[in-house]
């Protein structure tokens, strides 16, 4: 059941990011920025951590999550380092992903080669 959970919540994540691209003028960027704030602002009065209790890797994967994470590093920084964490704390609690994201990009520009759209 919990494979079904992360499917339709990260699904519907998804669909919206989808429509928000079709039905809009938003750019891509935009609704990727919009996706980590919303994450942000949930994270940080307390409700995307019930719908990542409930959905699991089907909430914490995509982009909100990431936004999740650092508000919930941040808090925790704030908790332990008073106003400097405030800095530090995002940074401390999104290191991991952050540089997985670094390595995979490094190493995808090393096994292919960049082409032009045109």
């Amino acid at each position: 059941m919990d494979y079904v959970k992360a499917f339709l919540i990260g699904g519907a994540l998804c669909l919206i990011g989808q429509i928000l691209i079709d039905k809009t003028k938003l750019t891509p960027a935009r609704i990727l920025v919009s996706y980590v704030v919303a994450g942000v602002v949930l994270g940080g009065i307390g409700v995307y951590r019930y719908l990542a209790d409930f959905a699991g890797a089907g909430a914490t994967v995509p982009l909100t999550g990431f936004g999740y994470n650092l508000a919930k590093g941040v808090k925790k920084a704030v908790e332990e380092d008073g106003f400097l964490g405030i800095f530090t704390g995002g940074l401390k609690a999104s290191a991991g992903g952050i540089t997985a994201a670094i390595l995979a990009g490094l190493l995808c520009s090393l096994i292919f080669k960049a082409k032009d759209k045109s």
